[in-house]
């Protein structure tokens, strides 16, 4: 998918308004990235947000660069913040992502830069109502640090009232509550992460085949009760699936593409299956797809433009 260049506006923003951890459907603070926000017009916002050096799951992927996948959660807080403060959707909405395209310049996405400001650029397009409310809305995003695009990505989201979502998961919102046993990971250098309590894939004893591995009790990933797998483990999943199926160590995605097709449950394995495509000179491409009871539930693409090879230990 290609991001059309977003115009900075040349009005001077309104004062703008602090982001709850409420709107952004966080529990603490500190995983609330977006700061404030104002209105430019009926479609167009802008953003000041925080990447902050250290976070307990958005880790440095190593000793110079900060963790791109804070991009598509930068997006998917603010697109839930506009939802819910200009859009009219309740608090009591449920959100279902469609798809999350990033495009990034890892060369931009400095640690030594943390300590900036990060301005976001917002369109919301395709926007359709239901009564007062939201149905679904398409934001596209631009990120700027110290005037230095970082950053595109776009993402579109529909939004569920608490009855139409009993009624679609029904059959699983009655039937007993069981998970699957945590299985153990595998190593954390191998999918890109610091801390093995951050590792979403467990060994399926196939060559780039990985299960999804489902803590409920992770404090970021799983911030509130849920009833199925959220959207970003997956797309997390994808990016640990293609740091370990591509050997490369940090995996600096430039690009990220994910489509997400059905609800990934918590009852049955998930098996995360990748492809390296033929590689370019100093870049790789993983495609990914999670498929559960042989139905596909995500697929993602990946583009890697960093060099260095590591061995892999799975």
């Amino acid at each position: 998918m290609v991001i059309d260049p977003i115009e900075p506006p040349d009005i001077e923003p309104p004062d703008s308004t602090p982001v709850t951890k409420e709107l952004a459907h966080r529990t603490v603070d500190t995983d609330v990235f977006p700061t404030r926000w104002c209105r430019i017009s009926e479609t167009r916002f802008r953003f000041t947000a925080h990447w902050p050096a250290v976070h307990t799951f958005f880790h440095p992927v190593d000793d110079r660069h900060q963790d791109p996948m804070i991009v598509g959660e930068t997006l998917r807080q603010a697109s839930m913040v506009l939802a819910h403060a200009e859009f009219g959707a309740p608090d009591d909405t449920h959100f279902v992502m469609y798809d999350l395209t990033v495009f990034t310049d890892p060369s931009a996405l400095l640690l030594s830069d943390a300590a900036e400001p990060v301005e976001i650029d917002v369109v919301c397009s395709e926007i359709r109502r239901r009564g007062r409310g939201l149905h679904s809305m398409r934001t596209t995003m631009e990120f700027r640090r110290a005037g230095r695009l970082v950053a595109r990505g776009t993402g579109s989201t529909a939004c569920t009232s608490p009855l139409a979502y009993r009624r679609l998961r029904a059959q699983r919102l009655t039937a007993p509550v069981t998970h699957l046993p945590l299985p153990p990971g595998i190593a954390p250098e191998v999918a890109g992460r610091a801390r093995a309590e951050d590792v979403v894939l467990a060994p399926a004893g196939r060559p780039g085949v990985w299960r999804l591995r489902v803590d409920t009790g992770h404090p970021v990933l799983f911030p509130r009760p849920n009833d199925h797998v959220p959207g970003m483990v997956l797309f997390e999943a994808a990016r640990q699936a293609a740091t370990a199926a591509s050997g490369r160590h940090p995996f600096l995605p430039r690009a990220m593409t994910a489509t997400f097709a059905r609800y990934a449950e918590l009852d049955t394995p998930c098996w995360i299956q990748t492809q390296v495509l033929d590689e370019e000179p100093g870049q790789v491409t993983v495609r990914v797809e999670g498929r559960q009871e042989g139905k596909s539930v995500f697929s993602a693409t990946l583009t890697c433009a960093q060099p260095a090879r590591v061995r892999s230990l799975s």
